[in-house]
């Protein structure tokens, strides 16, 4: 039976969506092609009519998981006030609900320790990923700089995504609340004056 172009397309992000929480919530090795496909009632053999290899649909569920981060991100500054933009972005960052649902959250967070494992082509979309994250949120951070601005906002999500490491790899929900809130503070006061 042959599927139109659109069906097509529609199948193909099905597959990089489900892959893009896939990894985040697991890790690339968690990422079975025979195990994903099944659970989307599709077949092991219709991934290669979609896909090249499993690097390729690594890269696009990367490059997924950043644009749907991007979007919360932007959608928290626009429902800021204005001047508060950061401090939202902080807040939810670091927040129990970001901590507690890796495959919805920041891919780095997620995928932090794994990265420097990823063949060549994923870690280039990541790094472009990276770069547009910070010169789309430099902009809020203080600085005399656009060079400078950037510097302090690679430090803040270093920290961020740090911290979320640590909080997620807590078992007592009290002990990592109180890391998310100690980090949430630091931040705070340190760069939205």
């Amino acid at each position: 039976m042959r599927y139109s172009s659109e069906h097509k397309k529609e199948t193909r992000e099905r597959i990089v969506r489900a892959a893009s929480r896939h990894v985040r919530r697991r890790g690339s090795n968690g990422v079975a092609i025979a195990d994903l496909m099944s659970k989307l009632d599709l077949t092991h053999g219709g991934f290669y009519k979609h896909f090249h290899s499993k690097e390729q649909l690594l890269r696009e569920a990367i490059a997924n998981a950043f644009a749907e981060q991007d979007s919360k991100f932007n959608e928290v500054m626009r429902s800021a006030r204005p001047g508060s933009e950061l401090k939202a972005l902080i807040e939810h960052y670091l927040s129990l609900e970001h901590c507690a649902g890796p495959a919805d959250g920041c891919p780095m967070a997620a995928l932090a320790s794994e990265v420097q494992r990823f063949p060549r082509g994923v870690r280039l979309e990541i790094d472009k990923a990276l770069k547009r994250r910070v010169k789309s949120t430099a902009k809020f951070l203080p600085g005399r700089t656009e060079e400078e601005r950037e510097r302090n906002c690679m430090a803040l999500l270093a920290g961020m995504i740090g911290t979320v490491n640590v909080a997620r790899a807590l078992v007592d929900q009290g002990a990592r609340q109180r890391v998310l809130e100690a980090a949430k503070d630091f931040y705070v006061n340190s760069f939205c004056r």
